[in-house]
């Protein structure tokens, strides 16, 4: 028997509020889309004009709308994340790209570009789902005028992560992107072969005791992404210290952070002997990412 979709999407907002999802019309018609293979705004009309739905077309949305009630993450029963202008794929062993990460991206390209080299090297590091370099790579061979022929080195650790960094790299990577799968540390950066212009990383910056209140974070993201030590900053300060090995002079490390640490970060870095440290605001106002100079 057939449903109509204005119906269906009236009982997935509601189950979806019931639940306490933070946007649940919005989530509702993104489920809708994506299991019926459409794009919100067509469910949105379609509903409008009436259409129905099969028996089996309702009964797989109301198992996506299920899934998405106990609150396992949007991005994870579709498949994929929008970031920037990429779509990666994500699932069970990756940390979701987050939107604020676009400004460490932006902020990438801007320097790099600035920097006038024809042919940066650029390590991302604990890349995951390769959202930082597929993003650095994208902007970067934009650029027409002058040309840039990038290689961005992404490194990832986690053999759960490890999986969706090469599927994404293969889809986006436009052979500029190349997958490393390796821990933090000298023999990563050592498969360059040459020192790096840049070094960036979204790291582990959660302070161990800050537990994330939203299920979706603290159940589905892993562990591993998210926690940086005592006071977050464990991972950036072993970055501090590969850069004085791995950076050009005059070369630069990026670093997203805590919107409480830009302080905190500016200072790490000056005392490990950086210059120019400057902290960039997310769209939210919130100081977001770091970055400071090798000197020359």
């Amino acid at each position: 028997m057939n449903e109509p979709l204005s119906n269906l999407r009236r009982e997935a907002r509601a189950a979806l509020g019931r639940a306490r999802v933070p946007n649940p019309a919005a989530d509702a018609d993104a489920l809708l889309a994506g299991v019926l293979g459409r794009r919100p705004g067509d469910i949105v009309l379609e509903a409008l004009l009436g259409r129905a739905l099969s028996a089996d077309e309702a009964a797989d949305v109301r198992a996506a709308v299920g899934r998405r009630a106990r609150r396992e993450p949007l991005q994870h029963i579709l498949g994929s994340a929008a970031f920037g202008d990429l779509e990666l794929a994500v699932g069970p062993g990756v940390f979701v790209p987050r939107p604020e990460t676009e400004v460490l991206v932006d902020v990438a390209i801007r320097r790099l570009h600035a920097a006038g080299r024809p042919r940066p090297l650029v390590a991302d590091l604990g890349s995951g789902s390769g959202a930082v370099a597929l993003g650095i790579a994208g902007g970067l061979l934009a650029r027409r005028n002058p040309p840039v022929e990038p290689t961005i080195v992404a490194v990832e650790a986690s053999p759960h992560t490890w999986p969706w960094l090469v599927r994404n790299v293969r889809s986006h990577g436009r052979g500029a992107v190349r997958a490393i799968y390796d821990r933090l540390g000298d023999r990563a950066l050592g498969h360059a072969g040459r020192p790096f212009d840049a070094i960036v990383s979204n790291p582990p910056y959660v302070p161990r005791a800050n537990e994330p209140t939203d299920p979706e974070v603290r159940r589905y993201d892993p562990g591993i992404a998210l926690y940086g030590g005592d006071d977050g900053l464990d991972v950036i300060r072993e970055i501090a210290g590969l850069g004085h090995r791995w950076l050009v002079p005059g070369g630069f490390v990026l670093l997203e952070h805590d919107d409480h640490h830009g302080d905190v970060v500016r200072s790490l870095l000056a005392a490990a002997g950086y210059e120019r440290a400057e902290t960039h605001r997310d769209l939210a106002g919130r100081d977001r990412v770091t970055v400071a100079y090798r000197p020359c």
